[in-house]
C-alpha cells in the first residue's frame, strides 16, 4: 500500500480579539488616598493616549491603505462586516496622530542619512488634497520624492507633501547639500544652487521618440528616424547593462571610452537630419527639439560613474503612490497628506531593505512610545534594533 499527498493552502481569515491590559497598583491604607501616595506596576505606553487602538490595529489600517492601496471607507466596510464599528474619520485621526507623534522622528532621521550621500533620485505627482487654506478642493497639490541611488546598501525613499510645484520646495529639502541630483526635465530642477549638479533622464528623452515612431503608420516605422533614434540611444543601456558591476572608477573609464562617443553621435546625427523630418510641429521634430534642449543636463551623465541613465528609481518609487492615489483618489487635509506622506517614506524604505512593512510598523508602535531619542537610530529600516520577525 502506498499514500499519496496533496498539498493545499489554506487561508485562515483574520481575526480580531479584546487585549486586557492590567497592572498592579499599590497605596498605604493608612495614607490619604490620592494619586501622589499610589505606585503604579510599569506598564507599555500605548501608541495613542486614551484609545482603543493598538499597535497591531494602527499597523493594519496603515498597511491596508499604503501597501495595499485600500481605501479607509473600504477598510470601514470590512469592519463593519467584522461586527466592529470602526468609522473612516477615526482611523483617520489615528494615522495622522501616530504619524505625528512616532513616525515623524523616524521620518526626520531619514533625511539626515539621505542628505548625507552625493547621487540622490527626485521626482513629483499630483496630490490632491480637498481642504488647503486658499486654494479649491480640485487645485493639485503635489507629492515630491527624494531617494538614494544604487551606490548604497541601505536605500532610502522619501516623499514629502507641499502644495504647488514650486521650484522653491526641492530648494528648501536640499537646502545645504550638494551632489548629483537625477531628474526628469521638468526645469523646476534647473535652478537649483550651484552645488547640485543635475542629471538629466536618457528614458524620458527616448520616451519622445518613442511616442513619434507610435504616431506613423505601422508600414513606415521600420526605416523611420525615429526608429534609428530609439535603436542608438539603447546602443548607450546594452553598455550599462554590461558594466553594471563594475566599480564606479572603471565604468567611468569605460564610458568615456565607449559611451560618450556614441551620445555625441547621437547629437550629430539628429542635427543632421532633413529639415523636412524634423519641422517643430512633428513628431519627431518635437523630439529633436526635447534633446536638444535637455542636452545640458543629458551630457552631466559622464561626469561620474555612480551615475545612472535614467530617473527609473524616482518613477519606481512613485509609483505605490500613484497606484494608491486611483483607489483613495485625494487626502482630505494638510494634516492627512503629511501623514500619508510619512507613512509611505517608513513602509517604501522598509521595503527596499528587505523588510515586512506590516511587521515594521507594528514593531515602530511597541517599541517608539518607550524609546528614547538616541534609539532611534537603532529602529531605522537597516538598524542593528530591527528584530529577525520584521524581516523578509
Amino acid at each position: 500500500m502506498r499514500h499519496e499527498i496533496r498539498k493545499e493552502l489554506k487561508v485562515i481569515p483574520a481575526t480580531v480579539s479584546v487585549a486586557l491590559h492590567k497592572r498592579e497598583v499599590y497605596c498605604c491604607n493608612n495614607c490619604q488616598l490620592g494619586n501622589s501616595n499610589m505606585i503604579k506596576a510599569p506598564a507599555p505606553e500605548p501608541v495613542i493616549q486614551n484609545s482603543i487602538a493598538s499597535p497591531s490595529l494602527v499597523a493594519h489600517i496603515m498597511h491596508q491603505k499604503y501597501v495595499m492601496c485600500v481605501p479607509l471607507y473600504r477598510q470601514e466596510q470590512e469592519w463593519l462586516r467584522q461586527g466592529i464599528p470602526l468609522s473612516r474619520q477615526t482611523m483617520a485621526n489615528w494615522v495622522i496622530q501616530a504619524s505625528g507623534d512616532w513616525l515623524e522622528p523616524l521620518y526626520e532621521k531619514m533625511r539626515t542619512h539621505l542628505l548625507s550621500h552625493k547621487v540622490l533620485h527626485a521626482d513629483e505627482t499630483v496630490c490632491q488634497v480637498l481642504r488647503e487654506p486658499g486654494k479649491k478642493a480640485n487645485t493639485n497639490s503635489y507629492m515630491w520624492l527624494y531617494r538614494t541611488s544604487g551606490d548604497t546598501d541601505t536605500p532610502i525613499v522619501l516623499y514629502e507633501y507641499q502644495p504647488t510645484r514650486s521650484s522653491s520646495h526641492p530648494k528648501r529639502f536640499l537646502d545645504g547639500w550638494d551632489g548629483y541630483l537625477h531628474t526628469d526635465g521638468y526645469s523646476g530642477y534647473h535652478n537649483l544652487p550651484p552645488g547640485i549638479t543635475v542629471v538629466g533622464c536618457w528614458v524620458h528623452m527616448r520616451r519622445k521618440f518613442e511616442e513619434a515612431r507610435g504616431s506613423m503608420p505601422e508600414d513606415e516605422r521600420k526605416d523611420s528616424s525615429a526608429q534609428e533614434a530609439i535603436r542608438r540611444i539603447g546602443k548607450l543601456f546594452h553598455l550599462e547593462d554590461l558594466w553594471q558591476g563594475l566599480p564606479p572608477d572603471e565604468r567611468q573609464k569605460l564610458r568615456l571610452e565607449q559611451s560618450k562617443p556614441l551620445a555625441e553621435d547621437f547629437f550629430v546625427w539628429i542635427n543632421s537630419l532633413p529639415m523636412k523630418d524634423i519641422l517643430p510641429k512633428m513628431p519627431v521634430g518635437k523630439a529633436v527639439k526635447y534633446a536638444n534642449d535637455q542636452r545640458r543636463w543629458l551630457d552631466n551623465f559622464w561626469q561620474d560613474g555612480r551615475l545612472e541613465l535614467s530617473n527609473n528609481r524616482a518613477e519606481n518609487s512613485i509609483r505605490p503612490f500613484v497606484m494608491g492615489r486611483k483607489n483613495w483618489l485625494f487626502c482630505n487635509s494638510q494634516q492627512g497628506a503629511r501623514a500619508s506622506s510619512m507613512v509611505y517614506s517608513i513602509t517604501q524604505t522598509a521595503k527596499a531593505n528587505g523588510l515586512k512593512p506590516f511587521e515594521y510598523l507594528n514593531f515602530l508602535f511597541e517599541t517608539l512610545p518607550s524609546a528614547t531619542t538616541r534609539q532611534i537610530d537603532e529602529l531605522l529600516p537597516w538598524g542593528v534594533g530591527v528584530p529577525p520577525r520584521c524581516k523578509v
